[in-house]
Parts: C-alpha cells; sequence; structure tokens
C-alpha cells in the first residue's frame, strides 16, 4: 500500500466524519425551526434514525448501489459488507463505505423534515427501514453505481439530486399524509406562522452544516493527488454566500424586513444547489447558482404556503426546488474543461442534451422517490390505525407524549408550577373569611 493510499484513505474519512456531524447541524437548525415541546424528540429521533440508517446501509443498501452483479436498476452484491481492503482503488474500501453510508444517513434526515411536530415515533422507524433500503439506494445506483441514468452521463457530483432531491420527495409525500400541523392554517386557507422556538439553534446548525458541506462536496472528489478538493470547496462557499445574501435582499425587499429564517434557508440553498455542479462550472457560475437558489427558497417557501403544505423545515424548498436547480444549472454551466461526466452546458455551446439528460434524471427521481414513499406511508397509515398522533398527543407535544419526558424539563416544570399555583390562588375554596 502506498502513501498515497493512506492520505487518500484519511482524507475521505475526514469527509466522512464531517457529513456524519452535520447530523448535529439537522438537530440544530430542525429543533430550533420548531416547538420547545418537540425539541427532545427531534434531537432523538435524528439519531436513532442514524443507527437505522446505518444498519440498513450495512445490510443491503450498499450493495443495492454498488453491488457488482446488479443490472441497470439496481446493485446485487456486496450485502452485509465485510469491509475487507484490496489494492483495486488508491483509497480504503472501508473509508468510502463509512463516507457514502453518512450520505445515505443524511437523506433519510432530509425526509424527515416532512413528519416533523406530527408524526409518530413507530412511523420514523419503519419509514427508515423502507427509504434506505428500497429507495435512496436505487436511486443513489442509477446516478453513482453505474446504473442507467450514469450510462446517459448524468451529472450529480455530491447529490443534489441522490440525496437531496430524493429526501425532499419523501418529504412531499409524508406531509399530505399526514395534513398540516394543528393551527398552521384557518378556515379561510391563511397560514399562521408557527415560529420555531430558537433562532440561535437555527443558525448554528446552518453553519454547521455549511462547514459539513466541505467534507460533501470536496470530499467527494475521493483523493488529493491534484488538490482539485480545494476548487470544489471554492465553489461550495461562494454558492453559499450568494444564497444567503439574495435570499436576505429579496425578502428585505418584498416583506420589508430582513428575515433571518429566508436568509439561513438561502445558505441552505445555495449549498444544495451547488452540490451537483461543484466540480463541473467555474466560479462565477457557483455564484450565480448560489444567487438563483436564494431566490427560489424565498418565492418556494411562499408557494409551497399558499398551497397550504405545511413543511416545517422547508425540506421542499430548501432542498427539493434547490436541488432541481443545481441539478438542471450544470446542463447550463458545465465548462469543457470540467465536465469529466457527460458533457458542457448549453452555454458552453454543449446544447440541449446535456440539460435534457439532467432534467431526466430529476424527472425520473422525483416520481420515483415519491411515488413509493407515498404508497409505503399510505399502507402504514392504513394498517397502523394512522400515522399521526393524536390531537391531545400533538398539542401536549411529542417529547412528553413520545418519549415521557420533556427537552426542556426545567421550563415545562417551572410552567406547570406556575399554573398549578394560580388555581391554587384563584381557587373559590382558597378565600379568606
Amino acid at each position: 500500500m502506498t502513501e498515497l493510499f493512506f492520505v487518500n484513505s484519511l482524507w475521505i474519512m475526514l469527509g466522512a466524519i464531517l457529513v456524519i456531524f452535520m447530523q448535529g447541524g439537522f438537530i440544530l437548525l430542525e429543533a430550533g425551526s420548531t416547538r420547545m415541546k418537540n425539541a427532545g424528540h427531534i434531537a432523538g429521533k435524528t439519531i436513532f434514525s442514524f443507527g437505522i440508517a446505518s444498519i440498513i446501509f450495512w445490510a443491503v443498501g450498499y450493495g443495492f448501489i454498488f453491488g457488482s452483479n446488479g443490472n441497470f436498476f439496481v446493485g446485487m452484491s456486496d450485502f452485509f459488507y465485510s469491509g475487507e481492503e484490496t489494492l483495486e482503488t488508491s483509497y480504503s474500501k472501508a473509508a468510502f463505505f463509512v463516507f457514502q453510508l453518512a450520505f445515505a444517513g443524511i437523506a433519510l434526515t432530509i425526509a424527515f423534515g416532512g413528519f416533523a411536530e406530527r408524526a409518530k415515533l413507530s412511523v420514523y422507524l419503519i419509514f427508515a427501514l423502507i427509504f434506505s433500503s428500497l429507495i435512496y439506494p436505487i436511486v443513489a445506483h442509477w446516478i453513482w453505481g453505474g446504473g442507467w441514468l450514469a450510462e446517459h452521463g448524468k451529472q450529480d457530483f455530491a447529490g443534489s439530486t441522490v440525496v437531496h432531491l430524493t429526501g425532499a420527495m419523501a418529504a412531499l409525500a409524508a406531509t399530505i399524509l399526514l395534513k398540516p400541523r394543528i393551527g398552521k392554517y384557518n378556515k379561510d386557507g391563511t397560514a399562521n406562522n408557527l415560529h420555531g422556538h430558537n433562532q440561535v439553534f437555527t443558525a448554528l446548525g446552518v453553519l454547521i452544516l455549511w462547514i459539513g458541506w466541505f467534507g460533501f462536496n470536496a470530499g467527494s472528489t475521493l483523493g488529493v493527488e491534484d488538490g482539485f478538493f480545494g476548487f470544489i470547496a471554492l465553489n461550495t462557499n461562494l454558492s453559499a454566500a450568494a444564497g444567503a445574501i439574495s435570499a436576505l435582499l429579496i425578502s428585505w425587499a418584498i416583506m420589508g424586513k430582513s428575515d433571518v429564517p429566508t436568509m439561513l434557508n438561502g445558505a441552505l440553498s445555495g449549498l444544495v444547489a451547488i452540490t451537483a455542479s461543484c466540480a463541473f462550472v467555474e466560479t462565477w457560475a457557483a455564484v450565480v447558482i448560489g444567487i438563483i437558489a436564494g431566490l427560489l427558497v424565498f418565492y418556494g417557501a411562499r408557494l409551497v404556503e399558499k398551497l397550504q403544505i405545511d413543511d416545517p423545515i422547508f425540506a421542499l424548498s430548501v432542498h427539493g426546488l434547490a436541488g432541481v436547480w443545481g441539478t438542471l444549472s450544470t446542463g447550463l454551466f458545465a465548462a469543457p474543461e470540467l465536465a469529466s461526466v457527460g458533457k458542457p452546458g448549453l452555454f458552453y455551446g454543449g446544447g440541449l442534451e446535456q440539460l435534457g439528460v439532467q432534467m431526466m434524471g430529476v424527472t425520473v427521481t422525483a416520481i420515483f422517490s415519491f411515488a413509493v414513499s407515498f404508497i409505503a406511508l399510505y399502507a402504514m397509515k392504513k394498517v397502523m390505525n394512522g400515522i399521526r398522533v393524536t390531537k391531545e398527543e400533538e398539542l401536549m407535544g411529542l417529547d412528553l407524549s413520545e418519549h415521557g419526558s420533556y427537552g426542556y424539563p426545567e421550563e415545562f416544570t417551572n410552567k406547570e408550577q406556575k399554573s398549578s399555583n394560580e388555581l391554587v390562588v384563584h381557587s373559590p375554596l382558597n378565600t379568606q373569611s
């Protein structure tokens, strides 16, 4: 084994660690964007969901994606992955396995954004099994595992389609079947803003995700020998920055106030969009991609709300719309000298061919992920006597109803004590003669 083997393997493991640490960013982002009474539940289900994704990926997910004895649709070997090393690659295959496992975990976490604050814990568990075995791995095989979209030259360097769009479409199926949270919409169809309980948590979560994205995108080079990972990191940062700025400015111009959640979602949308194209476009295009992603997340969130789709974590606009835009952007901006997969984009004289491939990939991925997710959740809804908690449990909060304890025990204990004292003070039995 050469020195390059060890260096590349170390780089891949660093990328895997950064991507796994993104789960911490999602905990803060999702908990901060929702109500206090569900914070502990959100944190806990994120950890156990990653645990389920890890076991399923080891058992069948990796084999369905990268198995050599497969076909255009799915791989069919390397199940219950053993971790054996060979000299066939310039990096550790076990490190590569952990890196890919981290991506599968992120896709599942994105999908669960559509379940927030109203799904039963048992639904998370069962859907995690289905998504991690039958949805994500099949899409990943089509594009990254030598499947039929790879044969057409589909460009998706680090997962705008594979990870983000796949997760977002599963989230869409969930939020349609679960229906809006109590109090989200009025009888006349107007929406109420169910504010998240901690914008500082949300901002810190976005920053952690931003840092983790360097593992997501730059780590996907799977090597350090040519230094190309630095260029990808540069494109990643530029797009995130442009997305944050454009989202803040458009919210300021339209709403009269610079909305903090919109700005944070703009940064994320820039990251999601550049994930497909970070290795294929020049730096100026990365800025353009981020700017458009920031605008899309603002208008997309408003459209989703107008359609009375309750998306608490903005999975549809941040990961869905930005994922679509990022995937299509390579069909426009892929530079000839950077198009290591597929062909140059429209603006470089490549015509409409690559854009057509990108559109085909987006369409089939969205339909497949949504359809399988919807069918699975609909079947669970019929078999399990519903997939949503009761009205009483939702009002109480999932911390207490699903886990028997609060994420903020002192806060709620103090409120309960205060309420109890007020009842005693105002009781008609507590009067002085």
